[in-house]
């Protein structure tokens, strides 16, 4: 009956009730996966080169080019937060994302200007005037907004298209979102990357124009058969009218939940239920509160995996810049192409979980790919994979310290590649479908940015713990990641604290976890 009413919610562009046979469904959904790929492969082509295009164009310390590059990540990510309050509250999906995609196709036409303009860009060995600056971080954080609504707005929109009765249908449509999110990210790391290195950065911002121009017709195309969400207003808005009511009736009697409605969850923050006392709040209200609290320890504890990842995207690019990268024929393998190796596992493991599924063994199998256990698993191999990298990273300076011609082979980090990829495929993809599952319904597409926003916050705290390892490192001798030259530094140092950090919050997660 819940599904029912639910369905309810839903009109076509005309602003009817939606038509089952005419709106959504999955032809409709799946114009969302396509528009997913060209957009992920837009965004991570620049966002993982960005480190090398701020040390080599626009001359910034390696030090700052890393922070650079993680602050702008974990903006793009937060931003998520916003535009999903903004697609639950004020604008449906749709037009969130009309919007968002050309807000980011402004901030690539910006860079794109300045990467053909030598007179906006600095001088050799000089870093950019005030004025060039403003255009460099107009138009990155012009990507960053239209990003952050892209993320918001987009899954949620492809799963509202499919029968919320049918949860099997909903998890199959996020594994193949996240299917055609690696197939932009393979995209990324191999042509858009060649060129990029091989053509320059103009070339790979007019490729960047013209996919992501190619996105926003293909989604558009979808307009008469999707269907719509109707905004419910700011779920924001309730959820502080909750919390302040049972903070002002808090002296009151305890107040005994309707457990036939809300089932085990009346059992968690049962302090709410006092909000009702006074009237003000109802218990739908108290409901959608409960519901989006339960959801946060699971989010504060993937923070640190993201963090980990965020080393992807800075210190490992930077190792394997002075690391071997020849293959016969002169050929120079750039960095960020390792990500091929977790990629093409993570696209292999999709469909085959998929046939699984629908096979006679798929109960024993759900089981394990239950959201929370995936989650559990990625957080793991997080941890993994900064040993991994710690130790790679010794032999590297053990080799660098011979001399100049016994470089490691930038092979080895394709451990570390791997072990954070499939880390990513399972931690991200198993809160994509666990936050939106679980949230309440006007509040799907907020609680499907908490996935993005995780990042986010570990990109954040990436740049911390960077500043805070040079400052302590500081006081003790030489700054650990203070140099510009990598193999002064001491970063299998810094990933052997990552590690340790990470396998205390896995504990913390399973903690959580059990208690969900």
């Amino acid at each position: 009956m819940e599904a029912g009413r639910e369905e309810e919610n839903y009109v076509d562009w005309r602003g009817h009730t939606a038509n089952p046979k005419k709106h959504g469904g999955v032809s409709a959904a799946a114009f969302t996966c396509v528009v997913e790929a060209l957009e992920n492969m837009v965004f991570l082509s620049n966002a993982t080169n960005f480190v090398s295009y701020f040390i080599k164009s626009m001359h910034y310390s390696t030090a700052h080019a890393a922070n650079m590059v993680t602050n702008f990540m974990a903006t793009s990510f937060l931003l998520t937060v916003v535009g999903g309050f903004v697609t639950d509250s004020f604008l449906n999906r749709f037009w969130t994302f009309i919007a968002s995609c050309t807000t980011e196709l402004l901030g690539i036409m910006l860079l794109t200007i300045q990467a053909e303009q030598s007179r906006l860009q600095p001088p050799t060995n000089e870093t950019p005037s005030a004025s060039q600056a403003a255009i460099l971080y107009g138009g990155l954080y012009a990507i960053a907004v239209g990003f952050g609504g892209i993320k918001a707005s987009l899954p949620a929109h492809g799963a509202d298209q499919l029968d919320h009765g049918n949860q099997g249908r909903i998890s199959a449509f996020f594994n193949w979102f996240f299917f055609s999110l690696c197939i932009g990210g393979l995209m990324a790391s191999t042509f858009m990357i060649w060129v990029q290195e091989n053509l320059g950065w103009k070339w790979g911002l007019r490729l960047s124009l013209i996919a992501l121009g190619s996105a926003l017709c293909v989604f558009a195309s979808g307009f008469p058969i999707y269907r719509f969400r109707r905004p419910t207003g700011s779920p924001i808005t309730r959820i502080l009218k909750v919390l302040c009511s049972a903070v002002r009736n808090w002296r009151a009697s305890h107040v005994v939940a309707n457990d036939e409605a809300a089932g085990d969850m009346s059992k968690k923050f049962r302090f709410l239920d006092k909000a009702t006392v006074d009237g003000t709040v109802t218990s739908p209200e108290v409901e959608e509160t409960r519901s989006f609290l339960r959801l946060l320890p699971i989010f504060g504890s993937t923070i640190m995996m993201s963090c980990c990842l965020a080393q992807l995207q800075t210190f490992s690019v930077e190792q394997g810049s002075v690391m071997d990268r020849k293959l016969r024929g002169g050929f120079l393998i750039p960095t960020q192409s390792l990500s091929v190796f977790s990629l093409v596992v993570i696209l292999s493991s999709i469909p085959f979980y998929e046939y699984v599924v629908k096979s006679s063994r798929a109960t024993a199998w759900l089981k394990i790919y239950r959201p929370l256990k995936r989650i559990g698993l990625g957080l793991a191999l997080a941890s993994a994979s900064m040993a991994v990298a710690a130790a790679v990273e010794v032999e590297r300076r053990s080799a660098a310290s011979v001399d100049d011609s016994t470089r490691l082979s930038v092979f080895w980090l394709s451990w570390q590649f791997l072990f954070l990829g499939v880390s990513d495929m399972l931690t991200l993809g198993g809160m994509l479908e666990f936050f939106y599952s679980q949230a309440p319904n006007s509040m799907r597409s907020m609680c499907t940015a908490l996935a993005w926003a995780s990042t986010s916050m570990g990109f954040f705290l990436s740049s911390l713990l960077v500043t805070l390892t040079n400052k302590i490192s500081g006081r003790f001798g030489d700054e650990w990641l203070g140099g510009h030259d990598l193999n002064r530094n001491r970063l299998d140092l810094f990933y052997a604290v990552l590690c340790v950090l990470n396998s205390v919050n896995l504990v913390n997660y399973v903690f959580w976890a059990k208690r969900y």
